[in-house]
């Protein structure tokens, strides 16, 4: 089955497949800025990445994978100084909470996780290959800015008019553009270089126009060429990043290359909370680890912020967490009649396998489907809750369709990322009543069936004063004593 994604570039839905030979699809992600732990709009973006990458490959398709780490920076820099370590021993730290979070939100590893600072000669290559071709220029202090002007097509991802496009003070989610703070000789250019200054203290390296650093937008040109090509076929991001960050992508990777650099861009919406925004100011910038402080499971967060479409702004609520909470109890349940009529372990069950079949499935083929059509992932999940829905009431009866419909449920779960903790309830030993109490409980059966409601209910109540509740079944009834 294809997968359909919306292309922010041309604003359509887009079949995505692989620009290369081999077949293989290259997907690019926007990683963090590795100066605190991600919060959890960065890692519904994340999320999302990792969703659809999940998709394809239940598909069949085979991708690589990178997703960059940002070591150095405005932020990384000042934030290591002010606690008193060096740059790596301070975005190292911070590097392992990242992996820590992803692995407990069930994401994938990328193949590779290039970051800035180990490749920081594969930046000097770049930068110097525009210099060369007049797409940038130096400055007396040694720093080097990409000249906008020599790219008459920027603006063109984020279809913002000339005069947004030339202060670049805000993104294209209206924030502040924060991310690169630099001055420039003019406002519309962007560093790639940024030339040594005092506070940068020992962060800086030797380039052929003085010691400095990169500029934040190059690293992302640089280490997705050297990992997937010049030209490649997915990138993500937030829709923060759309301006200026992925135009000022576009506009120094096309220029150096003479090549389109991307076939599909894949943007994804921003999260509010409790109706507001998000922000360390408000005291809701949470972490998951505010989330899990908070009594809730990396799981339900992620099946949280699967719920929305990833193109529309998704509001985060603790209700919102709690009705998680019950829809991941919900489907553990529905799941174990079927595992019953398998005959399978719950073991077992995350050992089927995860590829969809060439044809549609029997069971889930409506949540596959909306998975594949723009990532439909809040559809997806209400297909899954009427499919269980269906095969509840309507049970498999043989072995091998039961198997079949867990097998298809397993493929679509993965895909999704969700990962159930599932367990059989445990069985009580049965304890035998005396002869006594299954004489007194057999007459008030035969009281309740002749209707005689009073004798019955004395019955029980008898029953129940020499310790023993009755519990009535269409069929019959069972006993089990009362629990002190």
């Amino acid at each position: 089955m294809d997968t359909i994604l919306h292309n922010t570039l041309t604003r359509k839905r887009e079949p995505l497949k692989s620009q290369d030979s081999s077949g293989t699809i290259g997907f690019y992600c926007c990683g963090p800025t590795v100066y605190g732990p991600a919060h959890i709009g960065n890692f519904r973006t994340f999320l999302l990445q990792d969703t659809l990458r999940r998709v394809l490959e239940m598909e069949g398709k085979e991708l690589n994978h990178v997703r960059n780490l940002t070591d150095v920076d405005d932020k990384t820099i000042r934030q290591s100084i002010a606690e008193g370590k060096s740059l790596t021993e301070f975005t190292t730290y911070w590097t392992e909470k990242f992996h820590q979070d992803c692995e407990r939100l069930n994401m994938l590893q990328p193949h590779h996780e290039p970051a800035a600072t180990t490749h920081i000669q594969e930046q000097i290559d770049l930068i110097q290959t525009l210099l060369d071709k007049d797409h940038a220029y130096t400055t007396n202090d040694g720093s080097v800015y990409f000249r906008i002007s020599s790219y008459p097509e920027y603006g063109r991802l984020s279809n913002l008019d000339n005069r947004e496009t030339q202060t670049q003070e805000t993104t294209s989610s209206g924030d502040r553009n924060d991310a690169d703070e630099y001055d420039r000789e003019t406002v519309a250019d962007f560093a790639l270089w940024k030339s040594y200054k005092e506070e940068d203290g020992d962060n800086a390296w030797d380039s052929p126009w003085g010691k400095g650093r990169p500029g934040w937008h190059i690293e992302c040109s640089a280490m997705s060429m050297k990992y997937l090509g010049e030209t490649f076929d997915i990138h993500g991001g937030g829709v923060d990043l759309c301006f200026p960050h992925h135009e000022n992508e576009i506009a120094q990777s096309q220029c150096a290359t003479c090549k389109p650099f991307v076939a599909h861009w894949f943007h994804t919406a921003h999260l509010m909370v409790e109706g507001g925004k998000m922000s360390k100011s408000l005291g809701n910038l949470y972490t998951l680890e505010d989330i899990i402080g908070k009594g809730h499971t990396a799981q339900e967060l992620r099946y949280l912020l699967l719920s929305g479409s990833y193109r529309q702004p998704l509001n985060f609520t603790m209700a919102g967490l709690n009705a998680a909470h019950s829809a991941l109890e919900k489907l553990q349940k529905q799941v174990l009649p079927v595992l019953d009529v398998a005959g399978i372990s719950p073991e077992e069950f995350l050992e089927l396998p995860t590829t969809a079949p060439e044809g549609d499935m029997q069971f889930f083929q409506k949540a596959r489907a909306n998975l594949n059509h723009d990532l439909n992932t809040p559809a997806a999940l209400g297909n899954l809750f009427s499919a269980l829905k269906t095969l509840h009431s309507n049970p498999p009866k043989e072995k091998a369709e039961a198997l079949t419909a867990l097998t298809e449920l397993h493929t679509v779960l993965t895909a999704l990322g969700i990962r159930l903790e599932i367990q059989f309830p445990e069985e009580q030993p049965k304890v035998e009543a005396p002869a006594e109490i299954e004489e007194l409980a057999q007459k008030r059966w035969q009281a309740k069936q002749d209707k005689d409601w009073g004798t019955a209910d004395e019955l029980r109540n008898e029953l129940h004063h020499k310790g023993w509740q009755i519990l009535d079944r269409k069929d019959g009834y069972d006993l089990a004593p009362i629990e002190n």
